[in-house]
This record gives structure tokens, C-alpha cells and sequence, in this order.
């Protein structure tokens, strides 16, 4: 009996021997680590035809999936090692185009790869538009409404309260109408309308064009402007303003355009004017280009106010159009004690990139 279970115990040790050795590897060893990407390469093939489309191929040893942050502020990842950019700001310009490699491990390449890219496109295409051809209220697929007060927030001590009714703004003839009208009001004296595009329709570098007719009253401020869309979160002015139309009814017929940021800001923005004809009787284009390298204003294609841009003011991120036509307040000035109403008419808004 001894010898016999003196046998059994020898043979279980025996088979715990041989398990401790089989299975995934032998003691102490680890699955291989797969190797970093090496070798990266980038190529890029530039159209001839002044779209400004450019074709990328990036190479790499043990890569499997790759990066490339263009330089215009457009980072892509790819599966494949190839891709069309389309660059979209007229003129000749230079970007810095990154490549990172990685493979199934999430291993990078070291450092990336760094190449400079000259493209010169030509022509804009139409990106956005709202052509105010469908009677009704406003497309909300494109615009909402601030609703309320300065007090809001928003406000320059200004008279009216912004509705989202018909009675101020609405599409009827192919233009959009908004509306100020002198009535008492959830304690105002004045109602009217302002439109954004603030998560409907936000971008960065382009051309804007508004073709507008603008009221008629002292005391009227009608404005077509830009907005940067973090003002939720850093506030304004460090969010950025760009004016790019206002008037007072009160100084009939002076275009005003304005940069507001932080240093120049409200009574010390970066401001021109233009002294244009029928401004209330006529519709005019009022036009913003808006590159990595110059902020310039017009009226009917006429340049009348160019600013540098740099990477010390805010204009390099997404931003959104708002149209809205104010009364009174710190621009608009003391109202017409014989206003009733007045009409600020849209016939398009165009973005072009």
C-alpha cells in the first residue's frame, strides 16, 4: 500500500512538472512587442488646375494606419496611405503638412514627418448659402434666433427685444425681412429679430457676400457680423468679432466695418468706413474675405478695409454669420420720436471657400 501510493504521488508530480512548462510559452517569457513604424514617407502631388486639390501618399515600415494634419487646420486619419486635400483659400500659400504613422500596437513614428506644400487655387466654390426663396419664417436647418434682451448679455443698451415672430422676421418675395417695429413689448418699447447661424452653419477662412437693403429711421442699427463659436466658453471679446456691415440710421449712407478682440474692443475696435450711395434704397453687396493671412472688407467689390492676420488675434478657428437689425443703444444712438417701423431686407447670404 506505501509503495503503491509512493507511486501515485511521483506521477502527480510528474504531471504538475509538465503543465508548469506547456501553454502559452515557456516561464518568464513575453509576447513579442510589435515594432515602431520606421522609414515614413510623404509625398504630394499638386493640381495644375487651380483648385487648390492636392494628393498625398505617405510609406512607412511595420505602419498600418496613418495621420496627416494638412497645415489649414484639417487633420485626417486614414486607413491606406492615400488622400485627397482640397485647399481653399484664394492665393499662393504655403502650408506645413504633417504625416504620422502608426501600426496595430498604436506605435508612432518618431517625430512624424514634416513637408511644406505650395498650392495657388483660383477659384472659390459655393459653400453655404440661404437664397430666401421659400415664403415663411426663416429655414431653421439654417438659422435659430437670440431671444430676449441686452440684459441677456448680449446687449449694448440697446432698445429692442428680439423675437422669433413672423411679425419680425420672415421671408416673403424672395428677400428676408427683418423688422423693427415701435411697440410695447415684455418691457420694451421696440421689437425686432436676430438671426445666427451658430450651430447650423460654422466654418474658418472663406468669402462671405450679403446682398442687403438697409432701413431707413434714426436711430436704426442694422448689422451683418461674425462671431467666433467658443464665445461660450472664452467669452467675448476673446471669442472675436468681425463686423462686416453696420449703419446708423442716423448717419445715412456711412458703411462701418469692425474687428473686435481683446486690447481692441468695444469703443476701440479696428474700424473703417465708406461712404456709399442709396444705401436704404438700393441693395448693395456687402462682401468679407477672410484668408489665414488678411481680413479685408468691401461694398460692391470695392475694398475699403484690409487688416493682417496672425496667430495673436482670434481669427483663425470656426466662426458663425449673424443678421440682425438693433435699436438705439450705443452705436444706433437716440431714436426718431416719430418711428413706428422699419425693414432691414436680405436678398441672399453666400459663403464661398
Amino acid at each position: 500500500m506505501m509503495s503503491d501510493m509512493k507511486n501515485m504521488i511521483i506521477v502527480l508530480l510528474a504531471l504538475l512538472s509538465v503543465k508548469g512548462t506547456t501553454g502559452c510559452g515557456k516561464p518568464g517569457t513575453e509576447a513579442p512587442v510589435a515594432a515602431a513604424p520606421s522609414n515614413l514617407v510623404i509625398n504630394a502631388m499638386v493640381s495644375t488646375d487651380g483648385s487648390g486639390k492636392v494628393d498625398f501618399t505617405v510609406t512607412a515600415t511595420n505602419a498600418n494606419t496613418y495621420s496627416i494634419e494638412f497645415g489649414d487646420g484639417v487633420v485626417k486619419d486614414i486607413p491606406t496611405g492615400s488622400v485627397s486635400h482640397q485647399y481653399a483659400t484664394v492665393g499662393t500659400l504655403t502650408y506645413t503638412v504633417r504625416a504620422t504613422a502608426r501600426n496595430n500596437a498604436g506605435k508612432s513614428v518618431v517625430g512624424s514627418k514634416d513637408i511644406s506644400v505650395t498650392v495657388s487655387p483660383q477659384t472659390m466654390v459655393l459653400a453655404w448659402a440661404d437664397e430666401f426663396d421659400r415664403d415663411g419664417l426663416p429655414d431653421a436647418s439654417k438659422w435659430v434666433y437670440d431671444i430676449g434682451t441686452g440684459s441677456n448679455g448680449w446687449g449694448n443698451a440697446e432698445l429692442q427685444y428680439y423675437t422669433n415672430r413672423a411679425e419680425n422676421a420672415v421671408i416673403s418675395n424672395g428677400t428676408l425681412k427683418i423688422r423693427a417695429v415701435k411697440e410695447s413689448f415684455s418691457g420694451s418699447a421696440y421689437t425686432s429679430a436676430r438671426l445666427l447661424s451658430k450651430g447650423k452653419y460654422e466654418f474658418k477662412y472663406g468669402r462671405v457676400e450679403v446682398r442687403a437693403k438697409l432701413p431707413i429711421g434714426v436711430g436704426t442699427w442694422p448689422a451683418i457680423w461674425m462671431m467666433g463659436t467658443d464665445i461660450s466658453t472664452v467669452g467675448w471679446p476673446a471669442c472675436g468679432e468681425a463686423d462686416i456691415m453696420e449703419h446708423r440710421g442716423a448717419d445715412l449712407n456711412r458703411i462701418t466695418s469692425a474687428l473686435h478682440y481683446p486690447g481692441r474692443s468695444g469703443s476701440n475696435p479696428v474700424v473703417a468706413t465708406t461712404v456709399i450711395q442709396n444705401a436704404t434704397t438700393e441693395f448693395h453687396l456687402y462682401r468679407f474675405d477672410w484668408t489665414a493671412t488678411s481680413l479685408k472688407f468691401y461694398v460692391d467689390d470695392k475694398l475699403f478695409h484690409e487688416v493682417q492676420n496672425n496667430s495673436n488675434i482670434p481669427y483663425n478657428k470656426d466662426f458663425f454669420i449673424l443678421l440682425n437689425l438693433a435699436m438705439g443703444g450705443g452705436f444706433g444712438g437716440p431714436v426718431d420720436p416719430a418711428f413706428t417701423n422699419a425693414t432691414f431686407e436680405v436678398d441672399y447670404v453666400r459663403v464661398y471657400r
